[in-house]
């Protein structure tokens, strides 16, 4: 059995949050959660348009987003 702080990652939901708000057509948010892949394809893409931006910050705000391994960020 795996307790919560195992699937719990050390990044700040709430750091996460507000860098996807103010800089997430720059992928800072992926960025800081270590999806550097991802990130630099927001940077290119200005965050897809704005979309990619919405569907992250949708996502975060309730809870689905994950960091690089998968694991919840810390509330």
């Amino acid at each position: 059995m795996t307790s919560a702080t195992e699937s719990t990652g050390t990044k700040s939901w709430l750091a996460t949050l507000l860098l996807c708000l103010f800089l997430g057509g720059l992928g800072v948010h992926r960025f800081y959660t270590g999806k550097i892949g991802t990130g630099i394809l927001m940077l290119i893409t200005f965050g897809g348009v704005g979309i990619w931006t919405l569907v992250d910050l949708i996502m975060i705000a309730v809870g689905k987003f994950k960091d690089k391994q998968g694991r919840e960020l810390a509330r």
